[in-house]
């Protein structure tokens, strides 16, 4: 284990962490000139603050504050590992309440917790390449909780015009103060309880389809360079993160 990770196991110096963490989001979230796009079906499910799912890669977490709707509880899906008890207390620090659970860990337990939230009309925020990969790659549990809760999945990416990406797997987009950003929201994707494992599946590809879409026509619109989504080698490297 590396010195950075050894120490980030240290209670106090967590704390500092997620504090100056928060304190750069609020920094982003308040120097940035934001552009936000919104189809009028999600622009309607905002206006009347209705609960639903929204989705984001994690590497685009810091522009998400943005788009974080008012006045209505959040609640983001984490995972129990080193790096999302450090996102958990974060977020905290930003009004966003955290759910414990992941695609290997807790997941049962997540799925009926989110569904709960949901019927009592929060927000829920998934990053469904987390918590290690592959990058840009939706797992199954996003459209599960969808079709638990027959509640709609919303896709939603950004981007900034000064940037600096990180080589980890996420690729992850260190947002810069003092920049222009795009937040772009997709359509509503509705699951049904009845759908079988092949229309699930299907649901899953077209979701991972408007987000790598969204993220891209962000990035493109303001001339950056296109992430691109982890290919099959990436992809079996973190199959079972």
């Amino acid at each position: 284990m590396s010195r950075p990770k050894r120490l980030l196991d240290n209670r106090a110096v967590r704390a500092v962490v997620a504090w100056l963490a928060a304190g750069y989001v609020r920094l982003i979230r308040a120097t940035t000139r934001w552009t936000v796009e919104c189809p009028p079906a999600t622009d309607g499910i905002l206006a009347a603050r209705q609960p639903f799912i929204s989705c984001f890669w994690h590497g685009r977490m810091v522009m998400m504050a943005a788009a974080q709707p008012r006045g209505q509880p959040v609640h983001i899906l984490i995972s129990g590992h080193r790096d999302g008890v450090l996102v958990s207390r974060v977020v905290a620090h930003l009004d966003v309440d955290t759910v414990s659970g992941s695609s290997r860990r807790g997941g049962a337990s997540a799925l009926r917790q989110l569904h709960k939230l949901l019927k009592q009309g929060d927000v829920i925020a998934i990053t469904p390449d987390g918590p290690r990969g592959p990058r840009m790659r939706v797992k199954p549990g996003v459209i599960k909780a969808a079709q638990l809760s027959g509640m709609p999945v919303v896709a939603l990416s950004g981007a900034v015009r000064w940037r600096y990406i990180l080589g980890s797997w996420d690729r992850f987009c260190l947002a810069l103060p003092f920049s222009r950003g795009l937040i772009l929201w997709g359509e509503p994707l509705v699951v049904p309880r009845a759908a079988d494992p092949a229309e699930l599946e299907r649901l899953r590809l077209l979701l991972e389809q408007r987000l790598n879409r969204l993220t891209a026509e962000a990035d493109r619109r303001l001339g950056r360079a296109i992430v691109e989504p982890a290919t099959a080698p990436e992809a079996a490297d973190h199959a079972g993160a």
